[in-house]
C-alpha cells in the first residue's frame, strides 16, 4: 500500500527515544502482538510469564526513571514519498491515516500519542522491551513501537513483510485505542480466558477495527491537502495484511515455537480467527460488525 507522496506527515503526536531504563506502573491492555511468543515460550519451559513479561501494578501511576537515548529523528518524516521510503515515517504516516479515517466514524475520536523506541522503553502501564512486540498503553494512551519488530515478522513469524502488513499492526494497535475511548478494553482482563475468552475477542476486534481503517484508508483525503493518503489497495496488498494477520495467530505461533497448539492458553486468537475478522472490517467498513463480544463464532 503505496503513500501518496503529496501527502504531509504530521510528527506532532509522536515521539522518539532510544533504550530507557527505570520505569512507571499501570495496567497495560490488549497488549502488542509480539509478546505473545515470550508467554508461549515461557509457558512451554515451565516458566510464569509474568517473570518475563514487564511488571503491572496499579493503574494511574507514572514514576519515570532515568532519561531515554536520542531516538529517531521524526523530523526526517514530511511527506509521503518519506513514508515510502522510510520504515519508521510510514508508522507515523500510517497512524495519521488511521486517525482521519476514525475521526469520521466515531464522533470525539481523540488521537492517540505515537512511541517510536529501541530496545525499552518506560510507559505508564510499567517498563517495556523490543521483545513485547507493538502494544497499546492506556494509562498514557500511547502505541508503542520497535519498527525492529517488522523485521521479526518477516523472518521468524514467516509474513509476507509488505507495506499493507506493517500498516495492519499499527492500525491494530489503534483500535485498542478505539476500544479505550469507547470504554471496552478493560474486558480484556474480565470474563473466561482462552480461544473464547474475552482476551482473545478483544484482540480479534482490534483486526477487525484495522480492517475498517483498510476499506476507508484510499478514500479518506487529508484535510490540510485535500488528496487521500494512500493509493488504493490492490489484491496483493490485502493479501500482505492477511498474510500478517496469520502469521501471528496464536495457533501458527505455538505450532511453531513448542510443536503444539493449546486453545486454553491462546490470547489474540488463531490465524483463521484473525483473517476473518480482518475481512469482515475491511469488506463492511461498519465498526458495528465488529462486535465480537456478542458473537457466538469467532471462526
Amino acid at each position: 500500500m503505496t503513500f501518496n507522496e503529496g501527502m504531509q506527515i504530521d510528527t506532532s503526536t509522536t515521539s522518539s527515544s532510544g533504550g530507557g531504563r527505570g520505569g512507571g506502573r499501570g495496567i497495560a491492555l490488549g497488549g502488542g502482538i509480539g509478546g505473545l511468543l515470550i508467554v508461549v515460550i515461557a509457558l512451554f519451559l515451565g516458566v510464569d510469564p509474568g517473570s518475563v513479561l514487564p511488571q503491572q501494578g496499579g493503574a494511574g501511576q507514572y514514576d519515570t526513571q532515568g532519561v531515554d537515548a536520542p531516538g529517531f529523528d521524526t523530523s526526517q518524516c514530511k511527506t509521503g514519498k518519506d513514508a515510502n521510503e522510510i520504515i519508521e515515517c510510514r508508522v507515523i504516516a500510517t497512524g495519521n491515516s488511521v486517525d482521519a479515517v476514525w475521526a469520521q466514524l466515531l464522533e470525539g475520536y481523540q488521537r492517540p500519542k505515537v512511541r517510536l523506541f529501541t530496545q525499552s522503553v518506560d510507559t505508564a502501564c510499567g517498563p517495556a522491551t523490543t521483545d513485547v512486540g507493538p502494544f497499546y498503553c492506556p494509562g498514557d494512551q500511547t502505541a508503542y513501537f520497535d519498527v525492529s519488530f517488522f523485521d521479526l515478522l518477516k523472518s521468524q513469524f514467516g509474513s509476507s513483510g509488505g507495506p499493507l502488513a506493517q500498516e495492519y499492526v499499527v492500525a491494530h494497535e489503534f483500535g485498542h485505542h478505539v476500544q479505550n475511548l469507547l470504554g471496552v478494553l478493560g474486558r480484556a482482563q474480565q470474563g473466561a480466558t482462552g480461544s473464547e475468552g474475552n482476551g482473545v475477542r478483544t484482540e480479534l476486534q482490534a483486526d477487525c477495527y484495522a480492517g475498517v481503517w483498510a476499506h476507508y484508508a484510499a478514500i479518506t483525503k487529508q484535510e490540510s491537502t485535500g488528496e487521500p493518503f494512500l493509493e488504493p489497495l490492490s489484491d496483493k496488498d490485502i493479501a500482505d495484511a492477511l498474510s500478517a494477520a496469520a502469521s501471528v495467530g496464536d495457533d501458527h505461533i505455538q505450532e511453531s515455537t513448542s510443536g503444539r497448539v493449546n486453545p486454553e492458553s491462546w490470547t489474540h486468537g488463531s490465524s483463521e480467527q484473525r483473517q476473518k475478522w480482518f475481512t469482515i472490517g475491511y469488506q463492511t467498513g461498519d465498526p458495528n460488525k465488529c462486535d465480537t463480544f456478542k458473537a457466538a463464532d469467532l471462526g
